[in-house]
C-alpha cells in the first residue's frame, strides 16, 4: 500500500491512504461512509455536529524561542507549550492508526513566486473534498514533485480531554510555526481548516514582503484591481461580485509590489437566506462538487431550505472559484488601485463614502469598525460598535502595526486611493440602497469621485464627496439626513468616542496615525 510518506508523521498502520482524489471520488467515498447525502442539485450536505463554526477559545500558537517575539500574544494568539503540542500529535497520531487517511497536497498563493504548499491530512472525505475545493489544485507534474512547506492535521473524531490536554474544551486547533504543523481535533467544521491555512500565510507572508489581506478583490477591463475589506454583514462578497468585473477571490489575498493574488482556489460562501435573486452566482455554484454545511434539506425532496436557521446562522458552502462564472483564473492581478473599506455604521453618523489620506486609512484598517445591530444578539438593544483589528483578528498573530505599516508602503508604491464605504444607515432609519452603494463603488473605481467637491467631516475628519451620480445629494452628508441635528451629534461624539477607546490598546501605533483618527 502506498502511504505517500506517511509514515513521516508516525501514522505507519493506516487502514487505506487515498492522495488528491478527484471530487467525484471523493465524494463516493463520503456517501459510502456516512458522512452526508446529496441535495437535489448534486452538492453534499453535511452536519458538522457540535462545531457549526470556529471556536476561537480552542485556538493556541506554540510559544517557541523563535517566534516568541514576533507573535502578538493575548486573547486571541493565546499561547501553549511545546509540551502541550507534542503530547496532543501523539495521542492524534495513534487515534489515526488502522483507519482510512484522506490526503490533500495543494498550494496556497496564486502568484507561483510567493506560493506556500500545504499537505492536508483527513479523517473525513467530506473534509478533505472541502480543502481539495478551497486551496490550489496541483498538476500532475506538481503533484509527482510535491514537499510541503506546512503541514495540517485534522481529526474531528479526536475529542480533547480539556483537564489532561491542558486545552479548553473537547476542540483544539494549535499552530506550531516551528515545526510547521497545525493540529485540528474535535470539530467538524471545514473553516477550521481553511482559517488555519490562512493564519500560517498571515505569518509566513510579511517575511517576504507580501501584504496579507483579509478582503476580496476584482479586476476591470483595464486591468485595474481593487480589494474590498469587510467584516461580516457589510458586503464584501456582494459588492466585489459585479459583473463588469471579473473577481480574483472573495476571502484571502496577498499584496506584492506587482501583483495583487488569491490564496484560495475556492470559495467559502454563507447560505444563510441565500436566493437566486439576490446572490445567483453563489445560488448555481451549489452543484455536484460543492460541499453544503449545516444547510436543512427536506428528506424528500432533497431540497434546501436556506432560511432555516434551527442548526446554525453561519450555513456554508466551500466550492472551487472556477464555479463562479466571471472568475479570474489564474488568481492574480495588478497592484490595486482602489481600496475599500467597507463598514456597516448603524448609528447613522458615518459618510456613505469618504476618502482617506494614508495616515487616515493605517488608522481605520487597523480599527475594523461596524456594527452589531439591535435584535441580533440577545441583550443587544442599541447598536453595538464592533472593533475587528486589521479586519480579521483571529487570523492575524503579529502586531497589527506590522500589518499597519505593509498597507501604508503598499500603498504609497501603486498610488491607490483609499475610501471608506458605509453600507449601513443614516439618519433617515433606513440602510443605504445596494443600488446607491453600488454606484458610489462604481464612481471611485472609475476615479469619476475624484471630480466631486469635498468637505472634512466634523467628527471623523475624512473627506467627503457631496455629489456622486446615480446617488441623491442630501444622502451623501450624514447630518443632513438628521432632522434632529443635536441628536447627529450625540450620536457622532458616542461613535467617535468608541473609536477612541479602541484605539488605546494598539501600543505600537505611531503617534500621527493615532491623530488620523476621530476626535472625541
Amino acid at each position: 500500500m502506498e502511504t505517500y510518506g506517511l509514515e513521516t508523521l508516525g501514522i505507519l498502520n493506516p487502514s487505506a491512504v487515498y492522495r488528491n482524489l478527484t471530487p467525484a471520488q471523493l465524494v463516493e467515498k463520503a456517501l459510502a461512509r456516512g458522512e452526508g447525502k446529496l441535495n437535489n442539485t448534486g452538492a453534499l450536505c453535511v452536519n458538522t455536529g457540535k462545531y457549526t463554526g470556529r471556536s476561537p477559545n480552542d485556538k493556541f500558537i506554540v510559544d517557541t524561542a523563535g517566534v516568541h517575539d514576533e507573535i502578538a500574544w493575548g486573547k486571541v494568539n493565546v499561547p501553549t507549550t511545546q509540551e502541550v503540542f507534542d503530547a496532543l500529535y501523539e495521542k492524534m497520531i495513534a487515534y489515526l492508526q488502522n483507519r482510512e487517511i484522506f490526503i490533500f497536497d495543494g498550494f496556497a498563493g496564486a502568484d507561483p513566486k510567493y506560493t506556500k504548499a500545504f499537505r492536508v491530512v483527513n479523517e473525513l472525505a467530506s473534509q478533505n473534498l472541502f480543502i481539495h475545493q478551497l486551496l490550489l489544485r496541483p498538476t500532475e507534474e506538481q503533484l509527482a514533485n510535491f514537499s510541503s512547506d506546512f503541514t495540517i492535521i485534522c481529526a474531528p473524531g479526536f475529542k480533547c480531554d480539556p483537564v489532561r490536554d491542558h486545552v479548553n474544551s473537547e476542540a483544539a486547533i494549535i499552530i506550531d510555526y516551528e515545526k510547521k504543523m497545525v493540529l485540528i481535533a474535535g470539530s467538524q467544521y471545514a473553516g477550521e481548516i481553511k482559517k488555519s491555512v490562512f493564519s500560517v500565510m498571515n505569518y509566513l507572508m510579511p517575511k517576504e514582503g507580501i501584504f496579507p489581506m483579509h478582503c476580496s478583490a476584482n479586476i476591470g477591463k483595464d486591468g485595474d484591481a481593487a480589494i474590498f475589506f469587510g467584516l461580516s454583514g457589510t458586503g464584501k462578497t456582494t459588492l466585489s461580485a459585479d459583473p463588469n468585473r471579473k473577481l480574483i477571490g472573495d476571502d484571502e489575498h496577498g499584496w506584492a509590489d506587482d501583483s495583487v493574488f488569491n490564496f484560495e482556489g475556492g470559495c467559502y460562501a454563507k447560505c444563510i437566506n441565500l436566493s437566486e435573486e439576490t446572490e445567483p452566482e453563489i445560488f448555481r455554484a451549489i452543484k455536484f462538487g460543492s460541499l453544503v454545511e449545516n444547510v436543512v434539506i427536506d428528506e424528500e425532496t432533497r431540497v434546501p431550505d436556506y432560511t432555516d436557521d434551527s442548526l446554525t446562522e453561519n450555513t456554508r458552502v466551500g466550492y472551487p472559484v472556477d464555479y463562479i462564472p466571471n472568475a479570474a483564473i489564474p488568481g492574480i492581478g495588478s497592484t490595486p488601485k482602489t481600496v475599500i473599506f467597507l463598514t456597516a455604521d448603524a448609528y447613522g453618523v458615518l459618510p456613505p463614502i469618504s476618502k482617506l489620506n494614508e495616515k487616515q486609512a493605517m488608522y481605520y484598517f487597523v480599527s475594523g469598525f461596524t456594527s452589531k445591530l439591535a435584535g441580533t444578539e440577545r441583550g443587544i438593544t442599541s447598536p453595538v460598535p464592533t472593533f475587528s483589528t486589521c479586519f480579521g483578528a483571529p487570523f492575524m498573530p503579529m502586531d497589527p502595526s506590522v500589518y499597519a505599516n505593509m498597507l501604508a508602503d503598499k500603498v504609497e508604491k501603486s498610488g491607490a486611493n483609499v475610501y471608506l464605504v458605509n453600507t449601513g444607515w443614516n439618519g433617515t432609519g433606513k440602510r443605504m440602497k445596494l443600488s446607491y452603494t453600488r454606484a458610489m463603488v462604481t464612481a471611485a473605481l472609475s476615479g469619476e469621485l475624484e471630480k466631486a467637491a469635498f468637505i472634512t467631516d466634523p467628527y471623523f475628519g475624512i473627506s467627503v464627496p457631496t455629489s456622486c451620480p446615480g446617488v441623491p445629494d442630501e444622502l451623501m452628508i450624514p447630518a443632513n439626513t438628521w432632522e434632529d441635528k443635536d441628536a447627529y451629534d450625540a450620536k457622532a461624539k458616542e461613535l467617535a468616542k468608541s473609536f477612541v477607546e479602541n484605539f488605546k490598546k494598539y501600543t505600537k501605533m505611531p503617534a500621527d496615525v493615532i491623530a488620523a483618527g476621530p476626535k472625541a
